[in-house]
């Protein structure tokens, strides 16, 4: 052992060559409540061997980096590091776009868009720049629309450019039919699809527990005039996120443990059915470009299939809607 040897040299004895395996990397963009959500979600699972993050707000950033490395003897091996510049998320594998104004107590998601349009401008084409092979999954609101601006901006196939859409609604839906079944929410079967919104799409048609469709064996299932009031759970589901917001002042956990799931989805190629939002023209005889979710299977080259489900002619209709009601809007936007 020589004089000249630092500790390392002193502490290891080098069996093979130097050598790097590539790492499994995610991105997230923006560290508010919904940012760290996502980045401690993906950490504490083990999704990843590198995290980044971006935001503008530089003391913020930092401290939010040093805090979750400080946690990091406690999960998997994961190096994290930020920066309010771009390349610090180079050879992304996937990169989840929280960044954005925050929607307002009683604030309709879509009324976002143009504030959150203006921010994307600036952001989607220099990520793309350093990591041209990534995937992006979009969960700032009005999600739906801003899927479509990022899908315009980056110049990436539609496959690779995803929202994190409806995969939210519809665990609330599963869980509040659950909690009326009494039994687990992995246990009930059941989809909403359309706009992450007001306009979201109940398919009760589609809604089974054990196998067994709800709507065969109980007709009036998810009707207006059904006097056990099941179709509320969808009002139930839409008003979630106004209630939490009103509470609390935003939500967070839900939607971070939701994109651990896509990002799990994605990097470890599961080819896993989820409600996401992808570009639905020529599904279900929606004729125009738009971004709505529809249960679609997700692995590690982004959606892979679309699931066609046998909707009902007034599910069809509600679909139909909620792409009109995006269409209008995203005629509205100034890029």
């Amino acid at each position: 052992m020589a004089e000249s040897d630092g500790l390392a040299q002193r502490l290891f004895k080098q069996v093979e060559s130097d050598w790097r395996v590539k790492p499994t990397k995610a991105t997230v963009v923006g560290v508010g409540a919904v940012g760290m959500a996502c980045a401690f979600s993906i950490v504490q699972q083990g999704l990843v061997s590198e995290l980044a993050l971006i935001d503008i707000d530089k003391p913020k950033l930092e401290g939010e980096v040093m805090d979750m490395q400080h946690g990091t003897v406690f999960t998997k091996p994961v190096k994290i590091s930020g920066s309010s510049e771009c390349d610090v998320s180079a050879g992304s594998d996937l990169i989840v776009i929280t960044a954005g104004a925050r929607q307002r107590e009683g604030e309709p998601r879509l009324s976002l868009v143009q504030r959150n349009v203006n921010i994307f401008k600036g952001l989607i084409p220099k990520l793309v720049e350093f990591s041209p092979n990534t995937i992006f999954l979009v969960v700032s609101n009005p999600v739906d629309v801003l899927t479509f601006v990022t899908w315009k901006l980056s110049g990436l196939p539609k496959h690779r450019v995803i929202g994190s859409g409806t995969n939210l609604d519809s665990s609330r839906f599963r869980v509040l039919l659950a909690e009326k079944l009494n039994v687990a929410p992995c246990s009930v079967q059941g989809w909403i699809i359309g706009e992450h919104g007001d306009s979201s799409v109940p398919v009760w048609s589609d809604v089974c527990v054990g196998g067994v469709p709800l709507k065969e064996i109980y007709p009036k299932f998810g009707e207006a005039d059904d006097p056990e009031k099941w179709c509320e759970t969808h009002k139930d589901v839409v008003d979630s996120a106004y209630k939490v917001i009103k509470l609390k002042g935003y939500t967070c956990w839900a939607i971070g443990l939701s994109v651990a799931n896509l990002t799990d989805c994605i990097l470890r190629n599961e080819n896993k059915v989820v409600a996401i939002s992808t570009l639905v023209k020529g599904l279900h005889g929606v004729e125009t470009d738009v971004f709505l979710s529809l249960p679609s299977v997700l692995g590690r080259h982004g959606i892979d299939r679309v699931v066609m489900q046998n909707l009902t002619d007034s599910e069809r209709a509600m679909l139909h809607q909620s792409a009109k009601t995006l269409h209008e809007v995203q005629e509205t936007i100034q890029f």
